[in-house]
This record gives structure tokens, C-alpha cells and sequence, in this order.
């Protein structure tokens, strides 16, 4: 299969569901802003995973071309986690 781009995930759940792209489009569009806004507390897909917010520590790193040491500061990022359910799907058991 071909790369699952946004029209195609949306044409399959309408088809899937029985109901119109543009409903199955609206309902794709609310989960992910559902997401965004719950993303700091963690939001889980039942069996696909979960994204959470991580405070990273501030670090000593290099600057590539230079060598020269770096200090890189603290900072929150967003991580998704793969369920167990899904690494079992895909890679199998």
C-alpha cells in the first residue's frame, strides 16, 4: 500500500463507517484537536498509544562542525508512547 495520506485515511473511515468524507473528516478533525488540547495531561488512543508532555533536562552537547561544547537548556516536548497492543500488530509477537 502506498503512503496513507489524509484524504485516503478519511475516505477509508467513511467507507468503513458508513457515513459521508466530510462527516468522517470532521470527526478526524476533533479527535486531533482533542488531542492538542488534552496532549498536557496525556491522551490516549485505546490501543494505538498515547501522547505526553516530558520535561527534558537542561544538557551539555557540541556544536557539529565547531566541536565546540554547548549548553542546551531545559525544555517541555510532546512524545507519543506506542501501546503494546500496537508494536504486536505491526511487528508482530
Amino acid at each position: 500500500m502506498a503512503k496513507m495520506t489524509k484524504s485516503k485515511t478519511v475516505a477509508h473511515l467513511a467507507d468503513k463507517a458508513g457515513i459521508t468524507k466530510k462527516t468522517a473528516a470532521c470527526v478526524m478533525e476533533e479527535l486531533v484537536n482533542l488531542a492538542y488540547k488534552e496532549a498536557k495531561n496525556s491522551f490516549t488512543v485505546p490501543g494505538l498509544g498515547k501522547l505526553v508532555l516530558v520535561n527534558r533536562k537542561a544538557r551539555m552537547g557540541r556544536n557539529p562542525q565547531t566541536g565546540e561544547a554547548i549548553k542546551i537548556p531545559a525544555k517541555k516536548v510532546v512524545k507519543f508512547r506506542v501501546a503494546k497492543a500496537c508494536k504486536d500488530a505491526v511487528l508482530g509477537k
